[in-house]
This record gives C-alpha cells, sequence and structure tokens, in this order.
C-alpha cells in the first residue's frame, strides 16, 4: 500500500487490519472501490495520529472505518442520483454444483447479493448498527458513540435493522426452494408465459442491467415479465451457477462469447430482485465457467 513502510510498526500493525476493514467498509457501502477508498482513508487518519494515545488500535480502526463509511451513505441519501440503488456489486460465478446441506442455513456474515440489496434497504444508522454489532462484535457503546446515541438508543437501531434482514432472509427460503422459484421463472421466459413470469415475480421485483449503455432499472412484474418475455429466446447455451452465492446462470451466444450473468434475489417464494450483466466489457473481466 502506498504510503505504508515495511519497517514502521504503526505500518505493520495497520495492514494486519486491513482485510477486516475493507471487509467493514465493503459491507457498508457494498463496493469494492468505495471500501478501498474508506481504507486508504483511515491510513491517512491513524497515519496523523500519535498512536501512542491509543488504547486499542483494532478497535479504533473499526470506529474510524465506521465514521467514515457512515458519511459516505449519508452523502449517498443526499445525493440520490449517485445512488448505489442503480450500481451492481462486484459479482462473483462459481459453478452450482446442487443443494448442499448448508444452504440451509442463513450465514450471518455472508457477503451475498442479497444481503446487500437488504442492507440497501436499511437507513444509515440502521445499516451501521447492524453491521459493526452483528457482523463484527462491535460493542452497541463503541457504536454509539459514532452516532452520538445512547447505547440503549444503538441497540434498538440494530434490532431493528436485524428484523429487516430477517424477514428477506429466511433458512426456509434458501437452497432449494430458491433454485425452484428461479428454474420455474427461466421455463416461464423461455416458453414466453406472461402469467407464469408473474407468478413468481414479486409485486415490486427491481431489475438492475449493467449493459452496454449504462445503467438500465426495470421495477415492478408486469415491466419485469414482458421484458423476460421478449429476452427468452437470444441465448443459445445457458448454465446454471451460484452468483454471489445465489442462484444465477450464464448465457453464451452460439460462438461461445458470453451473454449475460444473471442473479436473482428470491424471498418467500418469489423473486424480489434480479441483476443482469450484460455489458462485454464486464463480462470479458469476470471469471466464468465454461459453457455446461
Amino acid at each position: 500500500m502506498s504510503g505504508t513502510s515495511p519497517t514502521d510498526p504503526v505500518a505493520e500493525a495497520f495492514e494486519a487490519q486491513r482485510d477486516r476493514l475493507r471487509a467493514v467498509a465493503y459491507r457498508m457501502l457494498g463496493s469494492h472501490a468505495d471500501a478501498e477508498d474508506v481504507v486508504q482513508e483511515a491510513w491517512l487518519r491513524v497515519s496523523r495520529q500519535d498512536t501512542a494515545t491509543i488504547d486499542n488500535l483494532a478497535g479504533w480502526l473499526t470506529t474510524v472505518v465506521g465514521r467514515i463509511s457512515l458519511d459516505v451513505l449519508r452523502s449517498r441519501q443526499a445525493r440520490p442520483e449517485a445512488s448505489y440503488d442503480d450500481r451492481l456489486p462486484e459479482l462473483v460465478v462459481t459453478v452450482d454444483n446442487g443443494p448442499a446441506p448448508e444452504d440451509d442455513v442463513v450465514l450471518a456474515d455472508s457477503v451475498g447479493l442479497a444481503l446487500l440489496v437488504v442492507l440497501d434497504s436499511l437507513g444509515p444508522s440502521e445499516r451501521l448498527a447492524f453491521v459493526l454489532h452483528d457482523l463484527f462484535a462491535v460493542p452497541f457503546a463503541e457504536i454509539g458513540r459514532i452516532l452520538g446515541r445512547s447505547a440503549d438508543a444503538t441497540k434498538m437501531l440494530a434490532s431493528r435493522a436485524r428484523r429487516k434482514v430477517r424477514a428477506t432472509e429466511r433458512p426456509a427460503a434458501a437452497g432449494r426452494e430458491q433454485r425452484e422459484v428461479v428454474q420455474a421463472f427461466l421455463a416461464a421466459a423461455h416458453r414466453g408465459d406472461f402469467e407464469g413470469l408473474l407468478r413468481v415475480l414479486d409485486p415490486e421485483v427491481k431489475l438492475t442491467a449493467d449493459t452496454p449503455g449504462g445503467m438500465v432499472v426495470t421495477l415492478g412484474a408486469t415491466a419485469v415479465a414482458a421484458g423476460a418475455r421478449l429476452g427468452g429466446g437470444l441465448a443459445v447455451r445457458t448454465r446454471a451457477v451460484l452468483v454471489n452465492g445465489l442462484p444465477g446462470i450464464v448465457s453464451w451466444r452460439d460462438d461461445g462469447t458470453p451473454l449475460s450473468v444473471v442473479a436473482f434475489t428470491v424471498a418467500d417464494g418469489r423473486i424480489t430482485g434480479i441483476a443482469v450483466v450484460a455489458d462485454p466489457v464486464r463480462l470479458a473481466a469476470m471469471d466464468l465457467p465454461d459453457p455446461g
């Protein structure tokens, strides 16, 4: 990292915390690039600080990263046109080898697309309280100091956020049921079955597509179903995959070039979110499996 020296004890201590700090910032912001910026800013702050006055450097750094991330979230709210809502996080594609026992367990520290989508629905203070306490075990008193609230008020924020997360991520809806819902959607799209698509789409489903012309957002089951019916026959080959741990598909053209990567968020037996990468430049940069 720029600005650090391998013989500098402060730099060494910071590097030992780097992965954890990056994880905190990523769960707060949903963007690896923004997380890196936050971690770099934290390094600049600690490098200007008299570390002899810091009793617990790891805790101090976590607090700093939390404060910076909170500022970024609040600035996004103040500038809705720059909101992260209409950008996609980095998507990691892995081969889907079928249901595994752990599919039926909701992992609290998952960084999957589903959790990021839910976290995006939280207010900045709720998100900070949930991420720092539930995912990184930061005491409520410390989180309260970041927010300027009491420990009890902070505990209530985290509890409210936890309810929202659990309402979306239910163990029974994981794994097998998610796959079944996605397969029903794909079959209906292939048949051009509009009613079949509506049955598996949440009425307020949101589709976010990264296309060569930029980001395209489609809201509502009727609009999403219409687009899915029209686009159902474009791919020549498809393969079931996991995208950030969620059921998804990769599609290829007849010449073997990738057409799209699609990830589905499923809650209560319906698809609530669809993320599509159809930009050839972004697809070329992704580590995709071979066509099945």
